[in-house]
């Protein structure tokens, strides 16, 4: 019967003495859940995109997002463990992706995932801020580092298509 018990243990909010205020750890847990929401959503459409790239772009376009969208997937692995750390339950990410993304032509494409890295870059920025003003170090550097990240990607992305 102690299988049984063992089976049936479920996440819960701990009670974490690490210097953070409560509430502001749940603050920074939402937004980290938006983020994760975010990358994920970049990912499918990475992913997506990844599939249906044409043209002379072909290969290099496919191999580069290949490329982003294994990154994107370690990123949210972080973005939930950071949220348990915190201690909270990991939120199941919304996830959004147009149905355009599958007929875009290479340009509209390298658009498109800027746009969003840019946006999932602003987000991240903002909750980095909550999290150094609530001294929260460790989020505030994960962001950074994943800002760093995205801003070499869009950087890669705009070059691309660069006339």
């Amino acid at each position: 019967m102690a299988n049984v018990e063992i089976l049936g243990a479920k996440p819960r909010v701990e009670s974490i003495q690490s210097g953070i205020d409560p509430a502001a750890r749940e603050r920074i847990a939402d937004s980290l859940g938006e983020i994760l929401s975010a990358t994920y959503s970049l990912l499918v459409k990475t992913h997506v995109h990844h599939w249906n790239v044409v043209g002379p772009l072909f290969h290099s376009l496919h191999e580069m997002l290949e490329e982003q969208y294994g990154e994107l997937f370690q990123a949210t692995d972080l973005f939930a463990e950071r949220i348990r750390a915190l201690g909270f339950s990991t939120p199941v990410p919304s996830i959004s992706v147009q149905p355009a993304a599958r007929e875009m032509v290479a340009e509209e494409i390298v658009q498109d995932l800027i746009a969003d890295h840019e946006a999932t870059v602003r987000t991240m920025r903002q909750a980095a801020l909550t999290a150094e003003d609530q001294k929260d170090i460790v989020t505030h550097d994960m962001l950074v580092g994943r800002m760093e990240w995205h801003e070499k990607i869009i950087w890669m992305l705009r070059a691309v298509i660069t006339k």
